[in-house]
């Protein structure tokens, strides 16, 4: 035998015994590795496990800017931590104090970054110059100023972001230099194309096209802008003619809402939700214009007020108001009702509850409400409203003639306290007519489930999985 033969046979030796079976391993770790990904594309598994976070994936930051935009970040939130808990998740509430994330920070999934600061205006100042020039004196273009340097840092650190809201957020996530996601809450197509009224603002809408704005379709329209989720498919395509790639897979003010039996105690009494909104000093003048209406009603069988509240006002406001009423203070009808107060006078029960708002709303036959996301998810539920414009600085009666057209007329504005007790009766005395309204606030606000759909593109577009 040659030494070439001999040569050639240790080396396909060596080839047989040692060479083959590292091949052979390493097909099956590729294999192994791929493997759940082949099984998850099978099942189509709509949770991305918690593991997969890389370690060059520093998080997402969420930036909101109003009390409605944050009830919409902590629905997405939620589901984002629930489909991939190993994601780390910050907020930075624009407006306020971001009090509704309280919960999930203390529990420790979410963290809450940056200053904060109650603006005068309640961040309206959009709808006033009044409100814009006591929001500069107090000190908003500072504030803006340590948010957006903020915004930079943290997206320099690697964090993805998120904007909710409208401009304001968009422009900040936009100037960061990361990629980013918007979604689109507080304008819809239907504010102008549902009963159009003759307003320069509808009339140059209609012109555009979209209630958004050029410069606003830009920011949209960036390679950084991997996501851009609008509340409707109705302003969604509207944008999508202006080269916006934008979707509309839900609306998330609708989720964790639903109608539930009515307790056994409010079975026997006509029941009206009572929602005055959040803002002082507007909310308890507004409580008092309100109840003033509802105070007028004729009715055979006891009716019950149902006033929803958060942390303000407090019950230490509204009980003046109530007193000068002729309301006297007694024991609510049931602990299960979870009422903080009870007041009676004649037929009329009134109980005050607060945070109460999601349970206490699926038991109404109909709202009246000088509020504004609260509003829309009550006719969301299928409950019609009536609303009564006050002098603001929130809800006014171009903001009110603006939540009418959205919602499609299903919650409708009264001129006075008056006008309001006179269709409030009509709803109440006639179920066709409450039940008509109902379906259509339900199409307008659309079905519950956009949040964890929402969760699921951010987390495809903005995190690879």
């Amino acid at each position: 035998m040659t030494i070439r033969s001999t040569l050639n046979n240790v080396l396909r030796r060596l080839a047989k015994n040692k060479a083959a079976p590292r091949f052979e391993l390493g097909i099956k770790d590729l294999q192994s590795s791929a493997l759940p990904l082949g099984h998850a594309a099978d099942r189509e598994r709509p949770f991305p496990s918690g593991n997969r976070i890389s370690h060059n994936d520093e998080g997402l930051l969420v930036v909101c800017n109003g009390h409605g935009e944050d009830l919409i970040a902590l629905r997405v939130l939620e589901q984002l931590h629930a489909q991939c808990p190993a994601l780390k998740l910050e907020v930075l509430p624009l407006v306020g104090q971001g009090r509704v994330f309280d919960d999930a920070v203390q529990n420790g999934w979410l963290q809450r970054i940056g200053p904060a600061a109650t603006l005068p205006s309640g961040g309206f100042s959009n709808q006033s110059i009044n409100g814009l020039l006591t929001d500069l004196k107090a000190g908003l273009p500072l504030l803006s100023w340590q948010q957006w340097c903020l915004i930079g840092q943290r997206a320099r650190a690697g964090l993805k972001l998120l904007a909710i809201g409208d401009l304001l957020p968009l422009l900040m996530v936009w100037s960061s230099g990361s990629q980013y996601g918007f979604i689109g809450t507080p304008k819809s197509d239907y504010t102008w194309c549902s009963r159009p009224g003759r307003s320069l603002s509808d009339r140059y809408h209609r012109l555009k096209g979209s209630e958004w704005d050029p410069w606003e379709w830009m920011l949209m329209r960036a390679a950084r802008c991997q996501l851009v989720a609008m509340r409707d498919g109705l302003t969604a395509r509207g944008l999508q003619r202006h080269g916006v790639q934008a979707l509309a897979p839900g609306n998330p003010m609708m989720d964790g809402l639903a109608k539930d039996d009515v307790p056994a105690s409010l079975r026997r009494c006509r029941r009206v939700l009572l929602l005055c909104g959040s803002r002082v000093p507007e909310a308890v003048r507004n409580f008092h214009r309100l109840l003033d209406g509802v105070c007028r009603l004729q009715a055979d069988q006891p009716i019950a007020v149902l006033v929803a509240v958060g942390s303000q006002p407090s019950l230490d406001q509204l009980e003046p108001i109530l007193r000068d009423q002729q309301f006297r203070r007694g024991l609510p009808p049931s602990d299960q009702l979870n009422a903080a107060a009870c007041w009676v006078k004649g037929p009329l029960l009134v109980l005050v509850g607060v945070k109460c708002f999601h349970s206490w709303a699926g038991w109404a036959e109909a709202g009246v409400a000088t509020a504004g996301t609260a509003t829309e998810q009550l006719v969301g539920l299928g409950i019609p409203a009536l609303s009564l414009p006050g002098l603001g600085p929130q809800f006014q009666w171009s903001f009110a003639r603006r939540q009418s057209r959205l919602l499609g007329g299903a919650v409708h504005p009264c001129s006075s306290p008056a006008e309001l007790q006179l269709r409030l009766q009509q709803l109440l005395d006639n179920p066709q007519l409450r039940e008509r309204l109902g379906r259509i606030g339900q199409r307008r606000m659309g079905p519950p489930g956009g949040s964890a759909r929402l969760a699921r593109l951010i987390l495809g577009r903005l995190h690879g999985y």
